[in-house]
């Protein structure tokens, strides 16, 4: 069996191994922790409703599919920005580089953050006057390589952390993937596995009660106890998706790209989206639409846009924004910027 036949029976299995799941009547919403793993980043990707997978050739691709950044022959770093869903703050950056000869490291670091809320007990529900914080972050770091010139495999190591006033977990996780260009002219296959790792347990000074452990006369009513919450899962996502070139010429590109999810606290689903670029890739047009049969999704269709300018000697400028529609939430805007030398 040639490589060729291996991927595509890789391929074919994964599919089977996605459809019996689609008939599940539970979807599992709900049952994962540090759910901000699974918020798109990147604007062009965003832009292209998600469907990044296969193409995954900017730093986003460290969060899409990490060996995408072993096609990557510039440095290059991005900052995104994004106002979430109930005025939440949700920001990804990275960098890519190079290592000529040794493959492509990169770092990534996420956040989401909100504005501290006022702490309310049974006694006093109008507030105490103490104010406490909450949010998560997530640190990873990524190596990739072209073991061939049309195979390219990669993966990320994190670190996870979720708090909330003096409580926090905290846990190590890990992303795999690869990509493929196809025998077919212009188009490309990729795969990835996202947030396989350890569960996530809140723990710390919160969690500290007295507790009377006794109802005999004469015992200590306050020993000190601690509570113990459940232990919650990462959200563990399979990708597999195929971008497909059917223009490219100079002055002009036209990329299409399809991706399938399987996730493991939802119904799986499909993202669909689509980049058209002018004069060298200068100005991107960009349009999508994602979670196409997810079981009583929000996510509808995205555009974007994004403009490239280069300075001469190797450093080039991105700006990109996206749009989603998101139905009864709040539609999301996300701007990103890179920076190539």
């Amino acid at each position: 069996m040639n490589t060729f036949q291996r991927v595509t029976t890789t391929v074919l299995l994964i599919a089977a191994w996605m459809v019996p799941a689609h008939a599940q009547l539970v979807t599992k919403v709900g049952t994962t922790a540090a759910k901000f793993l699974s918020i798109p980043v990147g604007a062009r990707a965003l832009g292209m409703g998600g469907a990044f997978v296969a193409l995954a050739d900017d730093p986003s691709a460290l969060y899409w599919n990490p060996a995408g950044a072993a096609r990557m022959y510039q440095s290059e770093v991005l900052f995104s920005h994004m106002n979430w869903i109930a005025d939440v703050n949700f920001n990804y950056a990275a960098i890519v580089l190079p290592l000529e000869g040794a493959g492509t490291a990169g770092i990534n670091f996420t956040s989401l953050t909100m504005e501290e809320m006022e702490r309310t007990t049974e006694a006093q529900p109008d507030g105490t006057g103490q104010f406490f914080s909450v949010g998560s972050f997530a640190v990873g770091v990524s190596y990739a390589r072209n073991l061939t010139d049309w195979f390219s495999i990669g993966g990320t190591v994190k670190y996870v952390n979720e708090y909330i006033w003096n409580s926090k977990s905290k846990a190590f996780g890990f992303d795999l993937g690869t990509l493929f260009t196809t025998p077919f002219e212009g188009i490309k296959f990729g795969a990835a596995i996202a947030n396989y790792g350890e569960r996530l347990q809140m723990s710390g000074d919160d969690l500290l009660v007295q507790k009377d452990v006794s109802s005999n006369a004469g015992n200590d009513p306050n020993v000190n106890a601690d509570l113990r919450t459940d232990q919650y899962d990462l959200p563990l996502v399979v990708r597999i998706g195929l971008a497909y070139e059917p223009l490219s010429s100079e002055d002009q590109h036209l990329v299409l790209a399809v991706d399938a999810a399987h996730p493991n606290d939802n119904s799986e689903s499909i993202n669909l989206g689509g980049e058209y670029s002018l004069f060298q890739k200068m100005l991107s047009l960009r349009g999508g639409y994602r979670a196409l049969g997810q079981r009583d999704s929000e996510e509808q269709f995205t555009l974007g846009g994004g403009l490239r300018y280069d300075f001469g000697n190797n450093l080039i400028v991105k700006v990109d924004y996206a749009y989603e529609k998101f139905g009864r939430l709040s539609n999301v805007q996300k701007f990103s910027v890179g920076l190539m030398w």
